[in-house]
């Protein structure tokens, strides 16, 4: 069965245009093209970015966060009570009085005790400011070397400037070193905070911002995979450089918001409104769409089926960025109107 599934998911007619096999694809005469199999690697790379997000966030954020003015607060654990902890994990992190005064019998002690215990205990699960400002430092160095590293290696590139070029000679594009690295750093990436979804921060501004949060990841993955074994790399690039050039600012704006900084932090998210209505509301649909839905047509009078499938999930991805397009209005009509 699994053979089978295998042949099917790699049939040529999905991937590839007609008359195009996947033994076009052996590198020759000095073009290398990319390997599906070259996607493994992006599981270990994701280890070496929490390892590298480890030491950055220890020797770097939290020393930078203490030069802003943000405290480690210490949190007291409650003492171990199996009854309770059984009871906070399965029934309710908020027990009604009759509850708390039912499980002081239990334990044989006091309803304030028990109180106590439970406040200290809902304490530690909210994360202290100095954990958000970790994070965000991590996600902040790591968009804004990739913006820096994208634009040095997309600047000179023709497709940079004339997104037409993303087609000429496809689908034998040989694949550079700079998009290489390039597709592993931002895979990896994506795969750590994939690993990471259980320790870190959780959304509490609404389920479905979470979902949304989740659904992005898995997106994310799944297109620069599947644009790696269809060739699509030029176009890949580009979407991966007009996403990271507005997500650095939101990091930022979040790493002043959490020291304190309230008049930085306004410019800073200002600063990413902007950036982020004119990459994702503007460009991505007007220019990366463009060249996915309508100049394809130009090369092939029958779009195989990948077509469908990458541009599906390029739709949804604009649908992402129309819901967070919602939101930040909303934030910034606040901030304009209500101060």
């Amino acid at each position: 069965i699994l053979k089978t599934l295998n042949s099917w998911f790699w049939w040529e007619n999905i991937w590839m245009p007609i008359n195009v096999t996947w033994e076009h694809f052996v590198d020759r005469d000095g073009l290398v093209f990319p390997k599906p199999h070259q996607l493994y690697a992006t599981i270990p790379y994701a280890f070496v970015l929490l390892i590298i997000r480890f030491l950055s966030e220890r020797y770097v954020a939290i020393p930078l966060a203490k030069a802003l003015g943000i405290k480690n607060v210490r949190r007291v654990k409650p003492q171990p009570n199996p009854v309770l902890e059984s009871y906070f994990r399965e029934c309710s992190k908020h027990p009604s009085q009759s509850d708390i005064q039912g499980l002081a019998k239990k334990c044989n002690c006091t309803v304030r005790l028990v109180e106590k215990w439970f406040r200290r205990r809902r304490n530690l699960e909210i994360p202290t400011v100095l954990r958000k400002f970790r994070e965000a430092f991590w996600r902040f160095s790591f968009y804004l070397t990739s913006s820096i590293v994208g634009f040095i290696f997309l600047y000179d590139k023709p497709w940079f400037y004339d997104i037409w070029q993303t087609w000429v000679g496809y689908p034998f594009q040989t694949l550079l070193p700079s998009q290489y690295w390039y597709y592993m750093a931002e895979i990896s990436f994506y795969w750590s905070l994939l690993f990471t979804l259980g320790i870190d921060n959780k959304r509490k501004a609404s389920a479905c911002d979470f979902v949304a949060h989740v659904i992005h990841h898995l997106l994310a993955i799944g297109m620069m995979s599947g644009s790696w074994c269809g060739n699509y790399v030029r176009l890949g690039t580009l979407v991966i450089f007009v996403h990271d050039t507005a997500d650095f600012w939101l990091e930022a704006a979040k790493m002043f918001n959490y020291a304190r900084w309230e008049k930085t932090c306004n410019v800073l998210f200002i600063i990413f409104s902007i950036a982020f209505f004119i990459t994702r509301i503007i460009l991505f649909p007007f220019w990366i769409l463009r060249a996915t839905l309508y100049q394809p047509t130009y090369y092939s009078t029958t779009p195989v089926i990948a077509y469908f499938l990458f541009n599906g999930q390029l739709l949804i991805l604009q649908g992402l960025h129309l819901y967070w397009g919602y939101l930040i209005f909303k934030i910034l009509k606040r901030f304009i109107f209500l101060k």
